[in-house]
């Protein structure tokens, strides 16, 4: 059995991914802002875990996933505050990142999107310039550390049924769906994978196996 600990733990990618996790028969510890969704988290058989993350010291941070052998980065300010996206998608996920080289954790899995990187070209004056810019820069620092990291980057989420089934760095120009469900598959995928610590993975609903895709 594994301890994963998950950081932003009521999301629905991390819903998902925690019930799998769970099903596999790891331990997970979930961590949420807000206590009210504590018993959302462990209806999925996740261990609920209040840490404000977006105000947590790395030390704080440290401390909670101290015993964990691996992190998924999963939360998100969810838009419309730029200082808010600046302050959770990028600084929180930096300093998680040092807390889990402090706490010894090793393996670090970030939910990102596909399209992430610093010359994204999205317009400055464009509402996702702030969460693109924080993206590109924590997915940046995530690969100078020294953790085991595997970047995960979906295509446009949507809450359609996971079919198992991906297609990794789909071409420019085609549909670009990715449902919530198979995002949540692929990071449990890459977590049984350490052969895939070091890879930035970009992805979408599609034709293969997720277990065939990755080894392409």
């Amino acid at each position: 059995m594994t301890r994963i600990a998950i950081i932003g733990g009521h999301g629905k990618v991390a819903l998902h991914l925690s019930a799998l996790l769970t099903e596999e028969g790891h331990s997970v510890t979930s961590f949420i802002r807000n206590p009210d969704h504590a018993d959302d988290v462990a209806g999925t058989g996740a261990t609920p875990s209040v840490l404000d993350v977006e105000n947590a010291t790395t030390a704080a941070l440290a401390e909670a996933l101290k015993g964990h052998d691996a992190v998924v980065w999963s939360a998100g300010a969810g838009g419309g505050n730029p200082s808010r996206t600046y302050a959770v998608d990028r600084d929180a996920a930096i300093r998680s990142m040092d807390a889990a080289s402090d706490a010894k954790v090793g393996r670090y899995v970030m939910v990102s999107y596909l399209g992430a990187a610093k010359d994204h070209g999205v317009p400055a004056d464009h509402s996702f310039f702030a969460y693109a810019e924080a993206k590109a820069a924590a997915d940046e620092y995530l690969r100078g550390t020294g953790l085991a990291w595997t970047i995960l980057g979906p295509g446009t989420l949507t809450d359609k049924p996971g079919t198992g089934l991906i297609d990794v760095d789909p071409a420019p120009g085609g549909t670009r769906e990715t449902s919530r469900s198979n995002t949540a598959s692929v990071a449990v995928a890459v977590l049984d994978l350490p052969e895939t610590a070091g890879r930035t993975i970009e992805f979408c609903d599609g034709t293969l196996p997720i277990a065939a895709a990755l080894q392409t």
